[in-house]
């Protein structure tokens, strides 16, 4: 049995983060989307998306399909209802299609109807953007949970102060030294090589993944999530990282999500909180406008690839997209095209797309990382798809 995950009518409200992976890929909690499953199923998965991502994100070609709709996070009750669906069934909750065991393909997964089957539990959802930091303290508790049940934590150095340190796991090779954590009604999860870095406070549901850091001094507030290879200072709450990106000096961020390869500017704020205490509205891809998020506190989404100067101002509720380069003096715009190039008092420009691409290859090249030919198509795509929005800005 070939297991799927697909992209579903979700995706377009999941822009700019979805130019350049699946929705199966979104890091929420500790782990991708996709990891959770793979954890659950004791399996691994391939992709049904968009054709430009196909070659990154492959199909597996089979017989026997189980079509797993990638917005939803698993929980153990959901894997053993979607197991045991039979071919033509499809696991459904009201009007959102969970999963489907199927022998081949159909012509929209979104669309199609077979035998139903009613689901009746819970599970998290990424639905819309801002969901990725809402539901990053229940994700992550979930992924600690099975990412440590049965396992002993690596021992915490006495130079270290700790607080509910039964609440802690710390994997191999991670150092930590003259930190404060505070892991009281929370969970923190510290990766294999990551570094913790003195004078360090941690508060509250964090996680840490492989070879990722936290700068001297650092004030991490959860839920935050800070993936893999990244680097992170200043002060932090509720913020997802997936990856590879670094927002390593100080400034604030708050109730923001970082694609991968980003690169925050030092003395760069986010405002999360409007002056007037109004709901947050953030730029919809789908429907091409603003759109309440019912938030008190939201703050910046950043696309893959994208990076700002020292001291910018990022306004409440702002989306940037993919390869953008954002800099000049007071408060920016609440949106970016991807490949914008400017902001604030700076008349702004096309990014040039061989500029970027050449930007791209070395940062790759600082993680040991190739910027190879499949790559450099997503972005050639990514650049055709928001053309019109640069055109228009």
């Amino acid at each position: 049995m070939k297991i799927v995950l697909f992209d579903n009518k979700h995706r377009s409200d999941l822009l700019p983060l979805t130019f350049t992976r699946p929705q199966a890929d979104i890091r929420v909690g500790i782990m991708t989307i996709r990891e959770k499953w793979e954890k659950r199923l004791h399996a691994v998965t391939s992709t049904y998306t968009q054709n430009y991502l196909s070659a990154k994100f492959p199909m597996e070609v089979g017989s026997d399909y189980l079509f797993i709709n990638a917005s939803i996070c698993p929980t153990d009750d959901l894997v053993e209802k979607i197991l045991q669906l039979q071919m033509g069934q499809s696991l459904v909750k009201e009007d959102e299609k969970i999963a489907h065991r199927l022998p081949s393909l159909p012509s929209s997964l979104d669309e199609y109807e077979g035998e139903k089957v009613s689901y009746q539990g819970e599970y998290t959802a990424i639905y819309h953007l801002w969901d990725i930091f809402t539901c990053n303290e229940s994700e992550l508790r979930a992924d600690f949970d099975i990412i440590t049940k049965g396992r002993i934590s690596q021992p915490l150095s006495d130079s270290n102060r700790v607080f509910c340190p039964e609440n802690v796991f710390v994997e191999e090779g991670a150092v930590v030294e003259c930190a404060v954590i505070n892991a009281k009604d929370a969970k923190v999860y510290i990766g294999k090589d990551a570094e913790v870095m003195e004078n360090s406070v941690i508060r509250g549901s964090v996680a840490l993944l492989e070879h990722a850091q936290i700068k001297v001094g650092a004030k991490i507030y959860g839920a935050t999530t800070i993936g893999p290879y990244s680097k992170v200072g200043g002060e932090l709450s509720n913020v997802v990282i997936f990856g590879y990106s670094n927002k390593a000096h100080d400034g604030f961020m708050g109730n923001s999500v970082l694609g991968e390869w980003c690169n925050i500017g030092a003395d760069t704020n986010t405002s999360n909180l409007k002056n007037n205490y109004e709901v947050v509205k953030l730029w919809n891809y789908t429907s091409q406008t603003f759109l309440r998020t019912g938030l008190q506190f939201c703050g910046l989404i950043m696309g893959d690839h994208s990076k700002c100067g020292i001291n910018v101002m990022f306004n409440t509720g702002t989306v940037v997209g993919v390869s953008a380069n954002i800099f000049g003096s007071g408060y920016q715009p609440n949106f970016f095209p991807s490949f914008h190039w400017g902001g604030g008092n700076v008349p702004v420009s096309d990014y040039k797309l061989d500029v970027a691409k050449k930007v791209a290859d070395r940062v790759f090249k600082r993680r040991n990382k190739v910027f190879d030919e499949v790559e450099s198509q997503i972005l050639d795509s990514v650049y055709q798809l928001t053309e019109e929005y640069r055109r228009n800005y």
